[in-house]
């Protein structure tokens, strides 16, 4: 009897995991440059690099975001402009490519009557 058990829970837990890898699969998160390859909009200019490209994305992120809540499109209202994620020494260059990217969010969007 214990021999059928064991090897019941090996067999139930090889079928349990055949079930639930698939599901994790079709649920995990796109590859990071799904976005830009879908809207050509979307994409950095190629004179904005690391830091700058960053907050160009998070800029357009933050265009979406305020245009999905009905909100005046400010990017002095954004967090993530206020307060940069990046260390002290990068937020100039962030706050410039966020900048771009709200501005390029925010134009593509109201072209589109999304504000």
């Amino acid at each position: 009897m214990k021999k059928f058990l064991s090897g019941f829970s090996a067999a139930a837990f090889l079928a349990a995991a055949l079930c639930v890898v698939p599901a994790a699969r079709a649920w995990s998160a796109p590859p990071a440059a799904y976005g830009y390859g879908q809207e050509p909009w979307a994409v950095p200019p190629p004179e904005l690099q690391g830091v700058e490209s960053q907050g160009f994305h998070d800029g357009i992120e933050g265009a979406r975001k305020d245009a999905g809540n009905h909100r005046p499109p400010n990017v002095e209202n954004r967090d993530e402009f206020r307060h940069p994620p990046v260390p002290h020494r990068d937020r100039a260059a962030y706050r410039h490519g966020f900048r771009r990217g709200y501005q390029v969010g925010v134009e593509h969007l109201m072209r589109h009557g999304r504000y």
